[in-house]
C-alpha cells in the first residue's frame, strides 16, 4: 500500500511538471507572438491628417497565436480621404500573392459602404518604401456612390512583409479626387499625393512625406 501511495505521489508531480513546462512554453510563445502595429509617424501627418482613435482595432485568434490590428488615419476637409494601415501576424507568414488577393477582397466589399470600384482601371506594380521594403501595390479608380451628386475616388492598396517584425502590412487609401458636390469643376488630386507620394514619383507623385511610403512597421 505504501508503495502504491509513492508511485501515485510519483505520477501526479510528473504530471504536475509537465504542467508548468506547458505553461512557460505557452507563455515564451505568446510572449513571441506580440505584434508590433505598423504606423505613420506624427511627422508625417499635417494639420488636417490624424489617426482616428475610434476606428482603432486589435483581435487575436487561435489562442493568442495570431493577430491582427489597423490604424486609420483620416482627413475631414473638402476632399476627404483615409488610409487604413493593417497588421497580421499569422502563425505562417503570409506571401505576396495572397496578401494582395486580401487586399484585393478588400477593396471589392467597399461597395457596401458606396465606393464603387472601376475593375478596368485597375494598375499595378511594386516599389521601395523608406523603410526599405519592397510593397507590391493595386490601383483603381472609381464612384462614391454614397453622396450626390457622385465623387470620383481613387484607392490603393499596397502590401508588404516585414521579415524583422514578423508581421504582414496591408495599407489602403482611399481618395475623393472631385468636389461636384460644391460646383468645383477639374481635379484635386492633393489628399490622393498625400497618401502615394514618394520620392521616385511611381504613383505619379513625387514627394519625401507620402503616408505609405513612410509607414514604420519595425
Amino acid at each position: 500500500m505504501v508503495e502504491e501511495g509513492g508511485v501515485r505521489e510519483n505520477k501526479l508531480y510528473i504530471v504536475i511538471a509537465l504542467f508548468l513546462v506547458i505553461v512557460v512554453i505557452l507563455a515564451v510563445v505568446l510572449s513571441s507572438r506580440e505584434i508590433k502595429p505598423a504606423y505613420v509617424p506624427d511627422s508625417f501627418l499635417n494639420d488636417d491628417w490624424s489617426e482616428n482613435l475610434d476606428e482603432r482595432e486589435s483581435v487575436s485568434g487561435l489562442l493568442g497565436l495570431e493577430k491582427w490590428c489597423s490604424l486609420t488615419y483620416r482627413i475631414d476637409g473638402v476632399y476627404p480621404a483615409n488610409l487604413t494601415v493593417a497588421t497580421f501576424k499569422p502563425l505562417i507568414m503570409m506571401n505576396e500573392d495572397d496578401l494582395t488577393a486580401k487586399a484585393e477582397e478588400t477593396i471589392q466589399d467597399a461597395s457596401q459602404q458606396g465606393l464603387v470600384i472601376d475593375n478596368s482601371t485597375k494598375t499595378s506594380g511594386w516599389r521601395i518604401l523608406n523603410n526599405g521594403h519592397k510593397t507590391s501595390y493595386i490601383v483603381y479608380d472609381g464612384n462614391d456612390t454614397s453622396v450626390m451628386p457622385y465623387e470620383k475616388i481613387r484607392v490603393v492598396a499596397e502590401v508588404w512583409n516585414c521579415g524583422n517584425s514578423g508581421t504582414s502590412v496591408i495599407c489602403i487609401g482611399v481618395a475623393q479626387v472631385t468636389d461636384y458636390a460644391n460646383n468645383v469643376t477639374g481635379f484635386n488630386t492633393s489628399s490622393w499625393e498625400k497618401i502615394v507620394s514618394d520620392k521616385g514619383g511611381l504613383l505619379g507623385f513625387v514627394g519625401s512625406d507620402g503616408l505609405i511610403y513612410n509607414t514604420v512597421c519595425h
